[in-house]
């Protein structure tokens, strides 16, 4: 004889109940059919599970190792369980997206929106990491789509640009520079400045540029992302220039927007796992993207266009 899952079953009855009883209540048979189980499971292993005391079973040193184990199947049958749920609930199809901070908080919610309006019943899964860790997840394929800055696909992936745009100049109300329609480099010769980390390689462009034409700026102070730059900018610390995608979420919050007229592209880059089993909602996807890039380039055209001040 070998043991079986009925076995299994009863054992694990008896071991969550302490009790022949509750056991046999739990799995909707008498109480001699667990009695007479138990006795089989016991010959079948070749030793005591359990000691009776005060009308309980108390399990035995092995039963509770055995128990071990036991519990480690259940653990198992309960994930195919919950990914069958899993996947009656997401019928629709899921798309796994990993991207950079900025990207989650500009370009995504927008085209989240556009790609739900024409796949209402499929669902989004969003993660965020920072390079060089994200490329570094993309070619595990551990995901669908990635957004990325870099220009050089890692292995196991391919890119495709989505978008380049160059990088901004923004202003807090009432700066003297809002009366130029362009900013040059001059113009921020002894601007109070607030720059992004000293590692961030945008940030590295601009020193190097500015640098070059011997441009002293007064670099105030450093913040770890663009939209904290934006919200420093606004409180009236210092003018900065940070990517266009970040500068445009808070012109309503009184920030302004100004070319420069020494150009610094900005890129987006999208990330295919080439060994991922192929998803069916990545093109609709892309297409959101692209709508959104259209909507983001339009309304930045007319921000920087229609000011008051320009001239």
């Amino acid at each position: 004889m070998t043991l079986t899952h009925r076995h299994v079953e009863v054992f694990r009855a008896l071991m969550t109940t302490s009790s022949v009883t509750k056991a046999a209540a739990l799995l909707f048979t008498s109480q001699p059919t667990v009695s007479r189980e138990l006795a089989r499971i016991e010959q079948v292993i070749g030793f005591k599970l359990f000691d009776r005391a005060d009308g309980r079973l108390r399990p035995t040193a092995a039963a509770l190792v055995l128990f071990e184990e036991v519990k480690q199947f259940y653990v198992g049958l309960e994930r195919v369980t919950s990914t069958a749920a899993h996947l009656r609930a997401f019928r629709g199809g899921e798309l796994s997206v990993l991207t950079l901070p900025v990207f989650s908080q500009t370009l995504l919610p927008g085209a989240c929106r556009t790609f739900f309006e024409e796949r209402a019943d499929a669902t989004i899964s969003i993660d965020v990491q920072e390079s060089p860790f994200l490329e570094e997840w993309l070619s595990a394929q551990r995901f669908d789509l990635g957004l990325t800055e870099q220009d050089k696909a890692p292995p196991g992936t391919h890119l495709e640009p989505l978008l380049e745009i160059d990088e901004v100049c923004v202003l807090p109300d009432g700066h003297p520079l809002l009366e130029k329609r362009r900013i040059a480099l001059a113009d921020f010769s002894g601007m109070y400045f607030v720059s992004l980390a000293s590692t961030d390689p945008y940030r590295l462009l601009w020193d190097a540029t500015f640098a070059r034409q011997g441009v002293n700026r007064r670099l105030v102070m450093e913040a770890p992302t663009a939209a904290s730059v934006c919200s420093l900018v606004r409180k009236g610390l210092g003018l900065s220039i940070v990517n266009p995608l970040t500068a445009i979420e808070f012109v309503e919050y009184g920030l302004h927007i100004r070319p420069v007229e020494v150009s610094i592209p900005f890129r987006v880059n999208l990330l295919f796992a080439e060994h991922r089993p192929e998803n069916r909602l990545v093109t609709p996807f892309i297409r959101a993207l692209r709508e959104e890039v259209t909507v983001i380039s339009t309304e930045l055209e007319r921000t920087t266009s229609s000011s008051k001040y320009a001239q």
